[in-house]
């Protein structure tokens, strides 16, 4: 049986990334420090810089709820070591020696609480300015410790924590059991994620972990098989090519891009958890918070079925599928055309009969989400055809939704 925190973060869905440290002063991304090779003293002289005046916790949380986003997930501690909280003299490397002077961590979680969003804490597990992770780990491991414990314990119920960095030394033994241990301590609701990275997406690692991640690319079909428990999936995924803020990248995704993403996560059961990185001074860059808002056009349209939807086994041709909430199944179609004058609408895909399979039991009726149209289909055992319009004269939803009740 799976735990409720668990189908909890599986019904939230949707959520967003931030990645926000020194390095987002630079615009290089977040692993400038390494990649560039910039000397710990020079680095460290960011520090002397950092205002985070425009760094506007309620806007940024209003941003994300206006996406659909239900969660957010803030790099408290990135690898350069730098801390976005108040270690309590933990270390000096933090927000509180900067000229911003103020606690990130708390503005963020109170703004969270405040409009009704889930806060979540990424913690780096390796830590490039601290020398103990390097020469001295028991050490090191007691201060990783320490921190979260921070965490957990001065900022209110939290969502869950999000750990990276472990793939650093994989060598070491990290004592993961005495790091969760002090989550469940504080945070027993907490969710566990400890990222797998690129090379090894959807790995299961301790048994405390609550859910697996995917870094980029697509999520595949959970196979729980063998699985010390239930546990969810998530992807996370950068609007660009960076997830610290990088001023020269403008491989932007698209929103249609994004949109389809999100439903393809969802069509596995996985989260989706999309990345932001604001500027140095912390604004969140424009194309960024557009692409935000256009995809919160979007779920309004599909409503709470791409929170509450579930696999069924419903699947259609191409990236066609199906999802099961509350009784009802919700079909989710790409590549529709729009109807209108052959002089002014643009060939690709095509609206008419879509076929899928393996529903289970009978359809009573189909209709749009977006606008209530009543659509035509037939059913033969777990096979049906329907027979999807395209969109009205000015609209193109990218993945259109059709809702569908059973008898």
């Amino acid at each position: 049986m799976a735990e409720k925190r668990i189908l909890d973060f599986e019904e939230m869905g949707f959520g967003m990334f931030i990645h926000y440290g020194l390095y987002s002063q630079l615009g290089r991304g977040e692993w400038v420090q390494h990649i560039d090779k910039i000397p710990k003293e020079e680095y460290t002289k960011l520090a002397n810089t950092f205002t985070a005046e425009n760094f506007d916790a309620k806007k940024i949380v209003k941003m994300a709820k206006a996406a659909g986003a239900k969660y957010i997930t803030l790099t408290t501690r990135h690898h350069e070591g730098f801390s976005l909280f108040d270690t309590k003299g933990l270390s000096d490397f933090d927000v509180m020696h900067t000229p911003c002077g103020r606690d990130l961590v708390r503005e963020f979680a109170d703004a969270c609480r405040e409009y009704g969003v889930t806060p979540f804490f990424y913690h780096t597990t390796v830590d490039w300015y601290n020398p103990d992770c390097k020469n001295d780990f028991p050490k090191y491991l007691q201060y990783l410790r320490d921190s979260v414990e921070l965490l957990c314990t001065n900022y209110g119920e939290i969502g869950g924590l999000w750990f990276d960095g472990n793939w650093w030394y994989k060598d070491r033994d990290w004592e993961e059991d005495k790091l969760y241990a002090v989550i469940r301590k504080h945070q027993p609701n907490a969710i566990i994620v400890n990222n797998t990275g690129t090379s090894a997406r959807g790995m299961v690692g301790n048994p405390e972990i609550d859910s697996v991640t995917f870094e980029q690319g697509r999520p595949t079909p959970m196979d729980r098989e063998g699985m010390p428990k239930y546990l969810a999936a998530e992807m996370c995924h950068t609007m660009n090519e960076h997830w610290g803020f990088g001023g020269a990248d403008l491989n932007y995704k698209s929103s249609a891009s994004l949109i389809e993403t999100l439903c393809s996560c969802r069509k596995v059961g996985a989260n989706y958890l999309l990345n932001v990185g604001p500027e140095g001074d912390g604004k969140i860059p424009f194309m960024q918070e557009a692409l935000l808002y256009t995809i919160g056009e979007w779920v309004k349209k599909a409503g709470d079925c791409i929170y509450k939807g579930k696999p069924c086994g419903v699947l259609g041709e191409n990236k066609n599928f199906a999802l099961e909430a509350d009784g009802k199944l919700y079909f989710f179609v790409h590549d529709l055309t729009i109807i209108g004058n052959e002089n002014v609408t643009v060939a690709g895909g095509g609206a008419g009969d879509k076929l899928f399979n393996g529903v289970k039991g009978k359809i009573k009726s189909v209709k749009w989400l977006d606008n209530g149209e009543k659509l035509a289909f037939s059913q033969d055992g777990d096979n049906v055809t329907i027979d999807c319009t395209g969109y009205p004269y000015g609209t193109n939803l990218v993945v259109r939704v059709a809702e569908a009740e059973m008898e």
